[in-house]
């Protein structure tokens, strides 16, 4: 059992945890929440010619609201958010503006006033490191940086043929368009998305709770041939800031459970965030992270956990990031972008370099992150622990207070 250390600006370190919890994803109103049932879809959407780009649309509709997520390969991988007070608002895209230079307004939820809240997340780039020379765990960087690779450079497949509506689910697969090393000649990097019609765990590590009202994103990054013997890689990710600050940071920890290898760490970046066309008042932005590594998904578990290094938010207004066409269309022009780092693996090992497979797990929906409770098997052994203690001192109490008694033979001396 450990804890992190505190946020700091720069890179982060979480050690000798093997999985960091990290807590992103939006707070709602109260009507929002709770639905018992949502009806869950996933479609592919074609442009005006009936050709697929990438835009895939994923809709959980409840009694009184509908959650849209919108996720895309158009520029760098990135997904909108948007969460509604009503059971039939529908996502309306205008193709020829959106492919265009100034895709300004050519995504909308229809009706506009049914917009409680929306916001993005941009996948920008992949980090790799060298290091063979860095002793330090706790270094920031965690070793020399190689050139990042740059998503919105990446050429994706076509999702159409991975779209399984069995199990409401797709995977954008990339490579880099110009690949002089050929790093990723046999490699891969890939987003799958999963929706859910039910509450639960998935079967395959790292079992998120989830529910109907949460979309789980697994990041891959799969026989790429590093740049160096012991590279660690990295992700970028941006979302909506507010202004020219990101939000505070808070920490919570919870306790283990059956399927928490180590102390969660939950990071809550609170603030006033701009949502749909006006502010709703504070709204923490909740994130579920998790990463593993190591092996084959089949054999994924404890064992094969990575250590996490994670940065806090800081403002992207240094350096521009890679647009996104989707986030643009919805939210416009004028936006800043707070953005946090990742990192998995440590110069000391294990690392990417043992199986040259990296995994990434992350749930984004509405309202708190579900709540672990305590598994059956935690509870059995909380009770025998406390419980035969307890009970072994009232067996003897009461054999003390209930038992024979024995009188001693001799007389009380005067």
């Amino acid at each position: 059992m450990c804890s992190c250390e505190e946020p700091r600006w720069g890179w982060g370190h979480c050690a000798p945890s093997p999985i960091l919890l990290l807590s992103l994803l939006l707070a709602a109103p109260f009507g929002l929440l709770g639905e018992e049932t949502r009806q869950v879809t996933l479609e592919v959407i074609p442009d005006s010619m009936g050709l697929p780009q990438n835009l895939l649309h994923i809709r959980a509709v409840g009694t009184n609201s509908t959650l849209h997520y919108v996720w895309s390969s158009l520029g760098p991988p990135a997904v909108l958010l948007v969460a509604t007070n009503t059971p039939h608002s529908n996502l309306s895209v205008n193709w020829s503006r959106l492919l265009s230079p100034e895709p300004d307004g050519a995504l909308m939820v229809l009706p506009k006033d049914s917009i409680q809240f929306s916001s993005a997340l941009v996948f920008t780039r992949l980090f790799e490191f060298d290091s063979t020379n860095t002793s330090d765990v706790a270094a920031k960087p965690p070793g020399k940086p190689y050139p990042p690779y740059s998503l919105a450079e990446f050429s994706w497949n076509n999702i159409t043929d991975s779209l399984d509506p069995a199990t409401l689910s797709a995977t954008f697969r990339g490579h880099p368009n110009h690949d002089p090393t050929r790093a990723f000649a046999n490699g891969s990097l890939a987003f799958r998305v999963q929706a859910f019609s039910r509450s639960g765990r998935p079967a395959q590590p790292p079992r998120l709770l989830h529910t109907m009202d949460t979309c789980q994103l697994e990041v891959a990054l799969v026989g790429a041939s590093p740049r160096g013997n012991r590279s660690l890689f990295g992700l970028e990710v941006a979302t909506l800031g507010q202004g020219p600050d990101c939000p505070s940071m808070q920490e919570q920890h919870s306790i283990d459970d059956e399927y928490a290898p180590a102390v969660f760490q939950v990071r809550l970046p609170v603030g006033r965030q701009m949502i749909g066309p006006a502010a709703m008042g504070l709204s923490p932005i909740r994130l579920c992270a998790v990463a593993t590594s190591g092996f084959l998904p089949e054999a994924g578990g404890r064992e094969s956990a990575l250590p996490c290094q994670a940065s806090p938010l800081h403002p992207t207004l240094a350096y521009l990031l890679p647009e996104s066409p989707i986030v643009r269309a919805f939210f416009g022009s004028q936006n800043n972008f707070c953005a946090f780092n990742l990192t998995f693996g440590a110069s000391t090992g294990p690392g990417y370099w043992d199986q040259h497979y990296l995994s990434w797990s992350m749930l984004l929906g509405v309202g708190p992150p579900p709540v672990d409770a305590l598994s059956p098997l935690v509870l059995g052994i909380m009770a025998v622990a406390l419980g035969a203690p307890g009970f072994m001192l009232l067996a003897g109490g009461l054999f003390l207070l209930l038992g024979p008694k024995r009188y001693s033979e001799y007389q009380p001396i005067n």
